[in-house]
């Protein structure tokens, strides 16, 4: 599920999102803004700084969602007012993607993985935590088998060991889902834990269809 959109406000927009001596989690806790192109297209996350510039330098083409983050500057010697930006949780820049930018294929990586398949065991089928599980090749590597999406699967260890060298059907132990390559949109879902509610519903309407996975 989304996070609820959260309106935090930031003293100076160089300066340290927290006061001093408060545990650093809180700049990681920070919504980050999903990056558009101008015609709509997902690109990719962008920190709450970079899509600062993209408002001072006038490049937001435009925004969806209610504003999520204010950042506090100076204050204006003629006026008396405090300059602020209110952040929006997605942004779309002036620029257009090259085709090429679109769609790009994520990178494998046991996170990556874990996540993808829920932190499950796809042969017993039970969770467990990160570091009980194993990348296992569907088609081990010995066999000929490649370290691609569509040949690994999330194993806890003792699945993974009794598997062994085999495959799934000469160890006598049946995939519970077909391992996929997630598509830009499944991993931008499963890189950030803190997704605001906008942001997931904008997400999630992009999602390709899938069969389904695991209960």
């Amino acid at each position: 599920m989304g996070i609820p959109p959260t309106r935090l406000s930031l003293v100076g927009s160089g300066s340290s999102p927290h006061p001093a001596g408060a545990p650093s989690f809180l700049e990681t806790a920070l919504p980050r803004v999903l990056s558009l192109d101008a015609h709509g297209r997902i690109l990719d996350w962008m920190h709450w700084q970079d899509a600062v510039c993209l408002y001072v330098r006038g490049a937001v083409a435009w925004t969806l969602g209610d504003p999520c983050l204010v950042v506090r500057g100076g204050t204006n010697r003629a006026s008396g007012l405090q300059s602020f930006v209110e952040l929006h949780p997605i942004v779309a820049g002036r620029s257009h993607a090259q085709a090429k930018a679109l769609d790009p294929s994520p990178s494998l990586s046991n996170t990556a993985l874990f996540a993808r398949d829920r932190n499950l065991c796809m042969y017993c089928g039970k969770e467990y935590g990160r570091h009980s599980l194993t990348r296992d090749h569907v088609v081990p590597v010995s066999r000929g088998g490649r370290d691609v999406w569509e040949n690994v699967v999330c194993a806890c260890f003792h699945c993974n060991s009794r598997k062994g060298g085999r495959t799934p059907q000469q160890a006598g132990m049946p995939l519970l889902a077909v391992p996929y390559r997630p598509s830009w949109v499944e991993h931008l879902i499963l890189s950030n834990r803190h997704i605001l509610a906008d942001q997931m519903a904008f997400l999630k309407s992009h999602l390709p269809r899938r069969p389904a996975r695991p209960a």
